[in-house]
């Protein structure tokens, strides 16, 4: 049985993506914290800052629980989570962080990569903990930058999207224009035009800059994904976090086209369920395991630091064969997939290069 804690209102706030990066659902700022009294008040003591959506995103922060509480179920002790708001400042960020070091929460894993600035400065502050990043990379001796090759995964489902659609006309709809974002644009219209040379992709961006709501707008992405399917786009691939759910709901409404989902397996969310027909595939990123592995390392005495990535050869990211939709032209994407680790195919970041 789990008991239930909540941080103090000083503990509220923070923001970012999804990604994967980025991630909805909720944007509260308090969410409430899980404790297991596994081995007898013993155990790992786990403090989860979730990015804009938190969990029950169905997406990216989702991934990230379910690395923490493997780890839970496997070593006892305790989960405090605490999630972003679309309004948060560093200040906000930094306090959250601060807070789960204070309560005495080691490993600490930061969700998203708006953390960055501040696990770098909190991480300073405490010496003794160690601190785990989402997709970012951050120059502090106690802290594991937990990093995908999202470009990699996505190239693989612009193959997809190119190979399935019927008018060789497909949509990619981001959460926020970051860079990190951008890495999964890059790589699907990449990946479209390599397989369909002549296919249009039609892009939209929900939020930019410093505002996250992009990440926790499942209206924005339900209307982003209408424009598309009335323009003619068939298959259209959401980065968006939760935003990303109404694109799916919209895609689900018109017969004869696809959504392509992210992060987690999205075919299998149970909140996904009545639209589960309509995703074709998600570009799968295994947040879960980056997350699993720091915290084990550090329950075993041998904190990972510095930069450990997880690329398409080891796992990190993937296209998901639920539904069997793509298993008609799974020798092509295995293909492609050998390219990219051979090196033959060099996987773009932006869409400048």
């Amino acid at each position: 049985m789990r008991r239930v804690a909540k941080l103090s209102a000083a503990c509220f706030a923070t923001a970012a993506l999804a990604v994967t990066a980025t991630a909805c659902g909720s944007t509260s700022s308090d969410n409430n914290a899980s404790s297991s009294p596994s081995g007898g008040g013993k155990g790992i003591k786990i403090g989860l800052a979730y990015d804009v959506g938190g969990r029950g995103d169905r997406s990216f922060n989702d991934s990230a629980a379910r690395g923490a509480d493997k780890a839970e179920k496997e070593f006892g002790g305790s989960i405090k989570e605490l999630t972003a708001k679309t309004s948060d400042t560093e200040a906000d960020r930094e306090q959250r962080l601060s807070d789960l070091a204070q309560a005495g929460y080691n490993p600490i894993v930061a969700v998203g990569f708006s953390y960055a600035t501040a696990v770098e400065k909190v991480a300073k502050q405490y010496p003794k903990a160690s601190f785990g990043i989402v997709d970012s990379v951050v120059n502090a001796p106690n802290a594991d930058s937990i990093t995908f090759t999202e470009e990699q995964g996505s190239y693989l489902a612009g193959v997809a999207a190119a190979l399935k659609s019927k008018a060789h006309h497909i949509g990619f709809i981001g959460g926020v224009d970051v860079p990190l974002i951008k890495k999964f644009e890059a790589g699907y219209v990449q990946g479209a035009k390599a397989t369909d040379p002549k296919i249009k992709v039609d892009t939209q961006y929900l939020s930019h800059g410093s505002d996250f709501s992009g990440f926790a707008s499942p209206d924005k992405g339900k209307a982003a994904a209408q424009g598309m399917l009335d323009n003619g786009a068939d298959v259209i691939y959401s980065a968006a976090g939760s935003s990303g759910n109404g694109a799916i709901e919209a895609i689900s409404g018109k017969k004869g086209t696809w959504a392509i989902g992210v992060d987690s397996d999205q075919y299998n969310i149970p909140g996904l369920a009545k639209y589960k027909n309509s995703i074709l595939t998600s570009m799968v990123k295994n947040v879960d395991v980056g997350v699993y592995d720091f915290i084990k390392s550090v329950h075993d005495g041998k904190p990972l630091t510095g930069v450990n990535a997880y690329s398409l050869e080891k796992g990190g990211v993937s296209l998901a064969t639920s539904g069997g939709f793509i298993d008609d032209i799974q020798p092509k994407l295995d293909a492609a997939k050998q390219k990219i680790i051979s090196g033959q195919i060099k996987v773009k970041t932006t869409t400048n290069q």
